[in-house]
């Protein structure tokens, strides 16, 4: 009989998007089979992960100054006799895999968001050869095909769960890292993904976020059999997904405007299950910069599509995504994504100033707009979006919607939940309702949060049919 493998720790450290999330539980999963499990600190642990990002400004750098600090961990568990597994993972390590080990020669293994399936063996032939190991090549075969079944949601007892369907991107915006880090755009079969989410669900998972770099252009090769399977569209997917047993909730990000066809319009119309919450990055208002980016659609064509969304479900709200001050960027230019913003009304908006990415076509343009003025604007813009998120959370007080309790607020008898918009709820009731839905009534709006009652007896909620107030001003 074989013996169980060495007891050792695992600590993940996991920066970026929800994938990096997603991605961090899977490699978790890979090494499970070698004795790993997880330790909350990295001087307990056998084998550290930095799970990395290279959107934002300054990630490498970031990266190397944690790096720095496990050194000192590696060395003094060292001196203990205790070796240290040093990894990094991530769309960092991908990028600059070979400036990781010029720079920090005591990591172990460098590896790509590609290659997490190889994860095992790379730690053996760390072992075995006493040097770093890096693969950030693009494998013909894609991971998830050699991934073994996910053990359950990202944290133990998680209501929520990311389930990641699509990687990679083939847009190719100017400003964007993504298709150089991720690759081509790669859809897992319907069948792996309605598997894996039925494991979710048994493990006590209510809602689920679909996950892709460009997440709405889902192509996986169908489930069943039969010459109209061969590809399902993300609508299709989530038809699917909504008839499983104990999902009572679906949402889906980041999306691109090109990708949304009229299946994925109708879906928001006719799935109780699909939340009516809606992250759409469209990164400027203005046609000129929307062109320089190479987003492949304009201003109005955003404007349009926001119009057949709200038309198919009229409360549905929105999210986007800004870059100010992208290379070229006029005040004219950033007058049109003002003009934008005030124009469809969101509930939430990310928004960055332009850093360049080595290797994007951005990188090497002329005519960068200069700090203090991209700093201005940055706060002009997030200011406006301020004023109508605060809009948007007062407009939801005084009514009736369900929430989805996720664990205990921070008062005694207090639980915390999510409304169908994402937005933090808390209320007063039982810890039965953990995992569960039930209505409530919005009392009041604080900074980052509502707070609600619970309504007796509770109602079965049915798809609403009536936009939210702020919704509803911005179509005006």
């Amino acid at each position: 009989m074989t013996p169980p493998p060495a007891d050792k720790r695992l600590h993940v450290i996991t920066w970026g998007c929800q994938m990096n999330v997603y991605d961090s539980a899977r490699m978790a999963d890979v090494l499970k089979p070698l004795g790993y499990r997880p330790t909350e600190t990295p001087a307990d642990a056998d084998m550290v992960i930095l799970n990395t990002c290279h959107i934002r400004d300054r990630a490498a750098e970031k990266v190397f100054s944690e790096l720095g600090r496990l050194r000192v961990i590696k060395q003094a568990r060292a001196a203990e006799g205790r070796a240290t597994v040093l990894a990094v993972a991530g769309c960092v390590a991908q990028a600059e895999g070979a400036e990781i080990l010029a720079r920090a020669p005591y990591v172990d293994i460098v590896l790509g968001p590609q290659t997490y399936h190889r994860l095992p063996e790379m730690v053996a032939r760390a072992a075995r050869a006493g040097g770093a190991v890096i693969e950030t090549d693009f494998p013909v075969e894609q991971k998830f095909d050699f991934l073994p079944d996910a053990t359950g949601p990202q944290l133990p007892g998680g209501v929520t769960a990311f389930l990641t369907v699509q990687e990679g991107c083939d847009k190719f915006c100017s400003f964007c890292v993504v298709p150089y880090t991720r690759g081509a755009e790669a859809s897992r079969p319907a069948a792996s993904v309605i598997a894996e989410a039925r494991r979710m669900v048994a493990g006590g998972v209510r809602e689920i976020s679909l996950l892709g770099q460009n997440v709405n252009a889902y192509h996986g090769a169908g489930s069943g059999g039969g010459a109209d399977e061969s590809s399902w569209s993300l609508a299709r997917l989530m038809r699917a997904l909504a008839e499983i047993p104990g999902l009572v909730r679906i949402r889906y990000t980041t999306s691109h405007p090109r990708d949304m066809g009229e299946d994925l319009i109708a879906a928001h119309r006719d799935l109780p299950a699909l939340m009516p919450f809606l992250h759409l990055p469209v990164q400027s208002g203005s046609d000129r910069m929307l062109n320089a980016m190479n987003r492949g659609h304009t201003a109005d064509d955003y404007r349009r599509l926001i119009e057949r969304l709200r038309t198919a479900r009229p409360d549905l709200a929105f999210s986007s995504d800004f870059i100010v001050g992208h290379p070229g960027e006029t005040d004219a230019d950033f007058a049109a994504s003002m003009a934008l913003i005030r124009d469809i009304g969101f509930a939430q908006a990310y928004s960055f100033k332009y850093s360049s990415r080595p290797g994007t076509p951005a990188a090497g343009a002329p005519m960068p707009v200069a700090g203090p003025v991209g700093d201005e604007r940055l706060q002009q813009l997030q200011a406006l979006v301020r004023v109508q998120q605060d809009q948007f959370n007062a407009s939801s007080v005084g009514q009736t919607m369900e929430v989805l309790f996720t664990g205990h607020g921070r008062k005694p008898g207090q639980l915390s939940g999510r409304s169908p918009y994402l937005q933090a709820v808390h209320a007063a009731g039982p810890d039965q309702l953990i995992g569960t839905t039930a209505m409530v009534k919005i009392e009041q709006m604080l900074t980052n949060s509502l707070t609600a009652s619970l309504l007796s007896p509770v109602p079965t909620r049915p798809i609403p049919t009536r936009a939210n107030p702020l919704l509803e001003r911005a179509c005006a």
